[in-house]
């Protein structure tokens, strides 16, 4: 009986321990997101030519100011329509230039081809 109550003792103070590290543990925030989105691509990324659709600058209430790139592409002859918040990445590209029907490069996610980018910190898809 006492092995039992051990054992039961054991049990639930690893269930503590491991909710204490789990709730403990930082939560990633939507840029770190993002970043990491954008290096798995650039490891596993196909590319492919798609267009520039539009340019946006969004400016939602109470937050600062988003840039967002609108494309599209198809893959084994279905056509996506994406956007890229762009705007951490403003430094290493020329928002002005990019226009209706731009031809880029666009990244892709062989696995979800839905996932994708034009422009990270070390691949540029848009093309002048």
């Amino acid at each position: 009986m006492d092995f039992l109550r051990m054992y039961s003792i054991a049990l639930g103070a690893l269930a503590v321990v491991l909710a204490v590290v789990a709730l403990r543990r930082r939560r990633k925030t939507v840029p770190d997101q993002e970043r990491e989105r954008r290096e798995f691509l650039d490891r596993v990324g196909r590319i492919t030519d798609g267009n520039v659709l539009d340019v946006q600058e969004m400016e939602p209430e109470g937050e600062r100011l988003t840039q967002l790139i609108l494309y599209q592409y198809e893959i084994a002859g279905v056509e996506y329509q994406c956007s890229q918040d762009v705007t951490r990445l403003r430094h290493w590209i020329n928002l002005h230039s990019c226009r209706l029907g731009l031809p880029t490069s666009v990244k892709y996610d062989p696995q979800n081809p839905g996932n994708s980018l034009v422009i990270s910190e070390r691949w540029n898809g848009l093309r002048e």
